[in-house]
């Protein structure tokens, strides 16, 4: 069939040599930019396969032909067998979706935005620009990390993209990237409760909230038996870079049961961490049992003594107060940080593993190993 129509149809022989003339230009420049250059060429040729129609035009059988006459013309090529080909169509699906709605876009891409860009992100002279940063952002990450998003989200382009920005920010790993989607990451950051908005500048809170998370899960501690806050404080710091990645971007540990004297007394905050992205020291107090409103007052204490005992006028900005329980009532939570001038949020941890739910690119079924060694022994 590859001869056939690459000799009786030009339009089609045409393609496959610009396809190869194309993929050898990016072996070139992968040089320097191995991994961008190699996303741009599955975008592209994701993007040929769509708006030429090969499939329709030149039957389903197409794509398997076309890993054959690019692997011809390409002999030490890895990345063109049909497996790939079908991801890089997946790929342009996916994302040309997300593109196309960049209204939508413009709001999780503040985040990483100036705040000029994201200030004017309803201006449609805004979109090329924002386009092509988005356009850098899609590229960054290792072609593995893609497969393993477009299994899982491949109609949900949003949260993909969210790891695919996640993993760009913190220099995830595969295995971390895995291990964030399976526990949810997505669901869960920024959803602490918080009175940021009436505590801290616009710019500053809408950081804070972001670096939240509801719940934290802790199971890397592998407390599974009876405990109390020692035990839990002592497991948590005994892991600490799990501990580090749960609590997201920028945190540095500063203290344990860290000692301030207010007054007379003697006083010791739980942890005690610095956000470099903030710019601020962060008080967090872990309590295992359920929230209460004496909590919040605690918690406040401390905030503002780390202002008057630890912060550095015009270097560092308002001590933040986290609180992290086993259980809380959101309803009294809220009116508890309603009651404090103090920046503060209020979430919850879990200490059980988190199992995803089977989904596409998990666990194969029988159809779907069947068809790999099909496919492998056709190759």
């Amino acid at each position: 069939m590859s001869k056939s129509i690459s000799i009786l149809d030009k339009d089609y022989a045409q393609w496959v040599e610009d396809l190869s003339v194309r993929y050898r230009q990016s072996q070139i420049r992968a040089s320097v930019k191995v991994n961008r250059e190699l996303l741009r060429y599955y975008w592209e040729l994701g993007r040929d396969i769509e708006d030429m129609h090969v499939e329709e035009r030149w039957g389903q059988g197409i794509i398997k032909n076309l890993s054959a006459d690019l692997q011809q013309r390409n002999p030490n090529a890895t990345g063109l067998s049909r497996t790939n080909i079908y991801y890089a169509k997946k790929f342009y699906l996916l994302y040309s979706q997300y593109f196309n709605n960049i209204p939508q876009v413009v709001g999780q891409f503040e985040a990483i935005e100036s705040p000029q860009i994201a200030g004017e992100n309803q201006s449609s002279e805004n979109i090329p620009q924002v386009v092509g940063q988005l356009d850098e952002i899609l590229f960054s990450i290792p072609w593995g990390h893609h497969r393993y998003l477009m299994d899982k989200y491949s109609k949900d382009p949003a949260k993909a993209f969210y790891y695919v920005r996640k993993t760009m920010e913190e220099g995830w790993s595969r295995d971390v990237m895995l291990n964030q989607m399976d526990s949810n990451l997505y669901e869960r950051e920024g959803k602490a409760l918080t009175n940021f908005k009436n505590t801290l500048p616009e710019v500053t809170s809408e950081l804070a909230q972001e670096l939240t998370k509801d719940p934290y899960h802790f199971a890397f501690t592998g407390i599974t038996q009876p405990y109390n806050e020692r035990i839990l404080k002592d497991a948590l710091l005994n892991n600490i870079t799990h501990f580090l990645t749960e609590l997201g971007t920028g945190f540095a540990y500063v203290g344990k049961e860290y000692r301030l004297e207010i007054g007379k007394t003697e006083n010791f905050i739980d942890l005690l961490f610095y956000n470099l992205n903030l710019s601020c020291y962060v008080v967090i107090e872990v309590k295992i049992g359920k929230f209460e409103f004496s909590d919040i007052g605690q918690l406040g204490g401390y905030v503002v003594a780390c202002n008057h005992q630890l912060r550095k006028e015009g270097r560092d900005n308002p001590t933040i107060g986290l609180l992290i329980c086993k259980e809380k009532d959101r309803v009294q939570a809220q009116y508890a940080l309603e009651s404090s001038s103090q920046p503060l949020g209020i979430s919850e941890y879990d200490l059980e593993k988190f199992y995803p739910e089977k989904v596409e690119g998990t666990i194969p079924t029988i159809e779907e190993i069947e068809a790999k060694l099909s496919e492998r022994n056709e190759e």
